[in-house]
């Protein structure tokens, strides 16, 4: 192994800077977005944003090895292309402030914020009737490092926190009880939250069949922080609109972003913002925390954190 770790990546090398200061054996390259890198240009690692940067695989013929993507989700990088490289993701590091986000929708939901706040006087003073998170039924599609971090927030406000995930693997968090089915999971719940990666099989999970189990007039609070595509955007207003669904706090949609005039921007019971609930002051850099201690593994010859199985998708 050479004294240096050649690392290619189309992000400005000026936003990496802290990678080549904590671990000086690394040297990064930038590769162009828009055009195949020269083919001068040799690294053994690849970074690259959360979905295909171009010429992906003009960019893994240059001696590549191992692929790590800034972000959670793959589905959007052609997997295909991958072949036997390693590949692994920023898994977990967006956990704090997607939490903190559902957290706050979900409270802005039950204390019916903002249409309680006061632009005159009222005519009159009287007290509305709020709802709460204490006691309230969170039910977590996916219990990864998300879900994970929103279930111990919810824990923390006294909610009942039940979990569905595909795999019936235990809860890693203690007070979270696992269920068996979707239907089980959205039959008994006043919160849904998806926090679950898009695949094939979960590609329009909550669909109509889906919404179906869902109790007349139930008025659940759905959120998704995940991928759009994991809803079925038609027959989510059908429950929208009969009542089974009382609001739809989306921060993904199918597709991103909306078109000028789509209905979810209209409804009255959907909330939709532009895919930011990952975001908050040093976001980025605990996302590149994650590939910064991979690289340290690696030069260690040590078992990679967060990879992905590209022929599960996650």
């Amino acid at each position: 192994m050479s004294d240096q770790l050649e690392v290619l990546t189309t992000f400005p090398v000026a936003m990496l800077a802290r990678v080549s200061e904590t671990l000086p054996f690394v040297r990064i390259t930038q590769i162009p977005a828009d055009a195949a890198p020269s083919e001068q240009v040799r690294g053994e690692v690849l970074l690259i944003p959360p979905w295909d940067p171009g010429h992906l695989a003009q960019a893994l013929e240059r001696g590549v090895r191992w692929v790590h993507t800034i972000g959670t989700g793959v589905d959007r990088v052609p997997l295909e292309l991958i072949g036997d490289r390693l590949l692994t993701c920023s898994r977990g590091a967006s956990g704090i402030p997607i939490a903190e986000w559902v957290l706050a929708v979900m409270l802005a939901f039950a204390k019916r914020l903002p249409e309680v706040f006061l632009e005159d006087e009222p005519a009159e003073w009287s007290s509305d009737s709020l709802g709460g998170l204490y006691g309230a039924r969170l039910g977590l599609v996916g219990l990864g490092g998300i879900g994970e971090a929103v279930a111990r927030h919810a824990l923390s406000f006294g909610m009942r926190v039940r979990a569905f995930r595909r795999s019936g693997a235990p809860s890693p968090v203690e007070g979270v009880e696992i269920v068996k089915s979707l239907p089980d999971l959205l039959g008994d719940a006043d919160h849904v939250v998806l926090a679950l990666p898009l695949t094939a099989q979960t590609r329009n999970l909550i669909d109509a069949e889906a919404l179906a189990t869902i109790a007349p007039e139930a008025g659940i609070h759905l959120v998704n922080v995940s991928r759009g595509a994991l809803i079925d955007q038609d027959a989510l207003r059908g429950a929208l609109d009969d009542g089974r669904i009382a609001r739809a706090s989306l921060d993904v949609t199918t597709p991103e972003p909306l078109p000028a005039g789509h209905w979810l921007y209209s409804h009255p019971r959907t909330r939709i913002s532009n895919h930011v609930s990952w975001n908050m002051p040093g976001a980025f850099e605990l996302l590149l925390d994650k590939f910064i201690e991979n690289l340290r593994r690696y030069r260690a010859g040590e078992a990679l954190a967060a990879q992905v199985d590209t022929e599960a998708g996650y």
